[in-house]
């Protein structure tokens, strides 16, 4: 296939097109860019409305009208809820004169987990969608257009197109071929061996920690979780990105792809942690808690999700943006890109030299976090 032989359309939301056509392109691999999800985000009122996140898919059509690829696109009003923060850029740009807003996120909504960005089996058309994003900045008015949480294969293809490339650092669990927790364990130094089991220990006193996916999935559970991700939204960012009917359909949908982690006190659920399936990785995503618990934390968003990652055979845990103390726990810092295409040539060149001094910046950060694993050394 050539591009030349299709057409790329842009639409007002993913819900609207074939869900199996989208599922086709996206490999079905990350639960993320599925149409379930998605779907969900827009049907739950999370996105779109006044959320500043209005959904516009762009697609490549293929011959007779099916989908050849697609691109989760958003017009973004503001830089909440993407985990990479170009609000200096923004500021930098309102001053100069600009308009920095709307622009165009190419991302998952509030979702730093790696992943697929251009969704096609066809990989000669990755560059027409890239084609299609600068097109629809160009032609808009858009300052930008950012694509981030890049799956690693597909860097190049951005690379290619002469996107600006961000690098920044998560931290990530790493299965090397372990059969329980106590084996990775066995990988550790003594001493934080020692430590884990001991904040394990302390963290479940008390406490009845239960698993659910797929069926066991209720709205109690979903009533109770909501609780809990309210009280972390307050604290962190002042309110909650996703709505109450998120959660009821990301269960009703696609329930055999979370796995749910709840913590029950004296028969009465105090915390959990939500985590979704991948066909690599788990993927954690929210958490929170009514109680103060020391290493409750730790337990249910890390050591617990390593538990199910070595019973699923899964490859990594990925337990969101941010977060030093993950070090600790096992998991080791990880190179996550983002791409960035500036139309005006002024604040990319700007933007150019910024990125290039980060970039040292952040070698060297993971360079040191690198040596501060809890592994044994050889």
């Amino acid at each position: 296939m050539s591009a030349g032989e299709f057409t790329a359309r842009i639409h007002g939301s993913v819900s609207e097109l074939p869900a199996a056509e989208w599922d086709a392109l996206s490999g079905g691999g990350n639960p993320f860019v599925s149409h379930a999800f998605l779907s969900a985000m827009e049907a739950s009122g999370s996105v779109g409305g006044r959320s500043g996140w209005t959904p516009v898919p762009i697609t490549v059509d293929g011959p007779g009208g099916r989908l050849a690829a697609a691109l989760p696109a958003y017009l973004k009003e503001h830089s909440q809820g993407e985990y990479v923060f170009d609000h200096a850029w923004a500021d930098a740009w309102h001053r100069a004169g600009g308009s920095y807003y709307p622009k165009l996120q190419i991302s998952v909504p509030f979702t730093p987990a790696t992943g697929p960005r251009l969704l096609t089996p066809h990989p000669e058309l990755a560059p027409a969608l890239l084609a299609a994003a600068e097109t629809l900045c160009r032609e808009n008015g858009l300052s930008s257009a950012h694509a981030t949480f890049i799956a690693p294969d597909q860097v190049p293809v951005f690379e290619a197109a002469g996107w600006l490339l961000r690098e920044d650092i998560q931290f990530h669990w790493e299965n090397r071929g372990y059969e329980s927790f106590d084996q990775f364990l066995g990988a550790l130094s003594s001493r934080k061996r020692k430590d884990i089991r001991k904040e394990r220990g302390k963290a479940c006193e008390g406490l009845e920690v239960r698993v659910l996916t797929g069926d066991e999935l209720g709205e109690r559970h979903w009533d109770a979780f909501w609780a809990f991700y309210q009280d972390t939204g307050a604290r962190k960012w002042g309110q909650p990105y996703l709505t109450r009917e998120a959660f009821s359909l990301l269960g009703e949908t696609m329930g055999d792809r979370i796995l749910l982690l709840l913590a029950y006190m004296d028969g009465r659920p105090v915390a959990g942690a939500l985590n979704f399936i991948g066909d690599q990785a788990l993927y954690g995503r929210y958490w929170g808690a009514l109680v103060d618990k020391p290493f409750l934390h730790f337990e249910l968003c890390y050591y617990r999700a390593i538990d199910a990652a070595i019973a699923l055979g899964l490859s990594r845990v990925e337990a969101g943006a941010q977060g030093g103390h993950k070090l600790a726990r096992g998991y080791e810092p990880v190179r996550t890109i983002s791409a960035h295409y500036i139309v005006h040539e002024g604040l990319r060149a700007a933007i150019a030299d910024y990125l290039e001094q980060e970039r040292a910046g952040i070698a060297q950060d993971q360079l040191l976090l690198g040596g501060r694993t809890p592994f044994r050394k050889p």
